[in-house]
């Protein structure tokens, strides 16, 4: 039998979501768990993996099991036993060739900025004081929906095959001293919402413009491409299937 379990993640103590030597991560954390609680080895496979310090308010996983989950009580008992910034929301039993990763239609990142100095937030919010052309910004994101292939914005040296992503969503918006970007794709390349994020800090800042903004998308060099804003302000916030509402 197949399960998704849906759960979210503060990944400040991580070193990412999926398991490395020597290093702790989400994946081996929610393993341990479950294969104690189910008294069985229990291997995860999840719908993507967050880098360092990124965090997750809806992520999924797969896993199989002979026998069906009593799933209030194993929600219960998990969220008791695992740490605190873990949380377990939800088991779905689904069909056998359900993957959590390959079947996953969208996903959808947020990334938090505070543009006055707020020592409650700081955490899980970026503090960028400079004063940001949130317009322009806007306009670079329309610019996004003109191309398909993001090589410019992916760590070098990875293992995909294929840069392209589908961009289904892509805009700023700001309440007070709060700036949120959010951008939803099929896909998404390692590190590219980070450096999507520092390139359009740039044009904020009026570093760089639109027309350089295309010419960094078409040139697919990451050299050419912003920085990449640090980890704790980016939230993984929505994975969606076609067979879970």
């Amino acid at each position: 039998m197949r399960y998704f379990i849906k759960f979210a993640y503060n990944g400040k103590n991580y070193f990412g979501y999926q398991i490395q030597p020597n290093a702790a991560s989400v994946q081996e954390t929610l393993e341990k768990a479950l294969s104690l609680l189910l008294r069985q080895p229990i291997a995860i496979v999840g719908a993507g993996r967050t880098d360092s310090g990124v965090h997750a308010k809806e992520m999924y996983a797969h896993f199989d099991i002979e026998s069906a989950i009593d799933t209030p009580t194993l929600i219960k008992k998990l969220n008791s036993f695992l740490p605190k910034d873990i949380v377990v929301y939800d088991f779905i039993k689904v069909d056998d060739e359900a993957h959590a990763r390959f079947d996953a239609t969208k996903r959808t990142y947020e990334y938090l900025i505070h543009t006055f100095k707020d020592v409650f937030i700081n955490e899980g919010s970026w503090y960028q004081h400079q004063e940001l052309d949130i317009e322009k910004m806007n306009a670079a994101c329309k610019i996004l929906f003109e191309y398909s292939d993001f090589e410019c914005f992916s760590k070098v040296h990875t293992d995909v095959h294929t840069f392209n992503c589908k961009i289904y969503e892509a805009n700023w918006q700001q309440n007070g001293n709060q700036l949120k970007f959010t951008i939803s794709a099929d896909r998404f390349l390692r590190n590219m919402v980070r450096a999507i994020v520092g390139t359009m800090i740039n044009i904020g800042m009026g570093k760089i413009s639109l027309e350089d903004f295309r010419k960094i998308i078409e040139s697919k060099d990451r050299s050419q491409a912003g920085f990449s804003v640090p980890a704790h302000g980016l939230y993984l916030v929505k994975v969606e299937y076609p067979y879970i509402n």
